[in-house]
C-alpha cells in the first residue's frame, strides 16, 4: 500500500500570540512550531499502522520552509519512510492543496492522509480541494478506517451520532480524534529519521484564492472575580452591569 501524509506546522499551544503592527503577519520570534496534531496523532499513525499490515510504504509531504524540517524529520522519527517538503510559504488552502495535488497526481498513492484540520486556522479546506483536484473520493473526520482489498470502510462523526461510508481506493481521508493512538518517537527511530530521504522540490504556480485581510487577537482575559456565597446582590450586579447577561 503506497500512502502519503500531508503534515503541517502550527504554533504551540502555550505560545504567547502576537501579530505585526499591521496585524498580517503572526510574529514568530520565539514562538514554538510543532506538527499538527491532528497530522501526527491520527493521520500519520494510521497511515504507519496500514503500512504495517499490508506493507508498502508511507511519505510525508509538508508545503513549507527550510525552518520546518525539524517537524518533517520527527514525522520520519515517528515511523514514515521518507519525506517531501515542497519549498515555499502557504499563501492560503488553495495553494497548499494546488501543490499536494501537483506532486500526488502522477505518484498512483492509495490513500492520502490529513488532519481534520489544522489548530491555528481551524480551515478544513485542504483534503476536500485536494481530492477534487485528484478527482478521487473524500472521507472527512475520520474516526475509523479499514481496508479490504481495494475497499475503504470509513466511520465519521455527525451530529448525533455516526455515519459509515465504503468507497473505493484511490481516496483522500481527513483524520479525526480516534483514527489512531499517538505514538512518540523513540531513540532508534530518532536516529533512524537522520538517514531517510528528504526531498525537497520546487512549487508550481497556484491562484491565491483567498486575500487575508488582518489578524485580530483576542481580547485579554480579565481577573477572577470572587464572591462571597451569600453576596447575591453582589452576584447579580456585575451579571447585570458588567457581563450584561441579565
Amino acid at each position: 500500500m503506497k500512502i502519503l501524509v500531508c503534515i503541517s506546522k502550527t504554533p504551540d499551544t502555550t505560545s504567547k500570540i502576537a501579530f505585526d503592527s499591521d496585524n498580517m503577519h503572526l510574529k514568530e520570534e520565539g514562538v514554538s512550531f510543532i506538527m499538527n496534531p491532528y497530522d501526527e496523532w491520527y493521520a500519520l499513525v494510521r497511515g504507519i499502522e496500514l503500512r504495517e499490515k499490508f506493507g508498502g510504504t508511507v511519505s510525508v509531504m509538508h508545503v513549507g520552509e527550510a525552518s520546518s524540517e525539524v517537524i518533517v524529520r520527527k514525522a520520519l522519527a515517528i515511523g514514515a519512510d521518507q519525506a517531501i517538503r515542497i519549498d515555499s510559504k502557504p499563501k492560503d488552502s488553495n495553494d497548499v492543496a494546488t501543490q499536494i495535488a501537483h506532486y500526488a497526481q502522477n505518484q498512483s498513492f492509495d490513500i492520502v492522509f490529513l488532519g481534520k484540520e489544522t489548530i491555528d486556522h481551524n480551515g478544513s479546506e485542504v483534503g476536500a480541494l485536494l481530492a477534487g483536484m485528484l478527482a478521487i473520493p473524500f472521507i472527512s473526520y475520520c474516526t475509523k478506517l479499514d481496508v479490504e482489498g481495494n475497499e475503504l470502510s470509513a466511520t465519521c462523526e455527525i451530529e448525533g451520532g455516526e455515519v459509515s461510508f465504503k468507497t473505493q481506493l484511490p481516496a483522500v481521508v481527513s483524520a479525526a480524534k480516534g483514527l489512531a493512538e499517538q505514538r512518540i518517537p523513540n531513540m532508534k527511530g530518532i536516529m533512524d529519521a537522520k538517514k531517510k530521504p528528504l526531498e525537497v522540490i520546487s512549487p508550481v504556480s497556484a491562484n491565491q484564492k483567498v486575500k487575508l485581510v488582518r489578524f485580530e487577537a483576542l481580547p485579554p482575559k480579565t481577573a477572577v472575580k470572587l464572591i462571597a456565597p451569600d453576596d447575591i446582590d453582589s452576584l447579580v450586579k456585575i451579571l447585570h452591569e458588567e457581563v450584561k447577561v441579565i
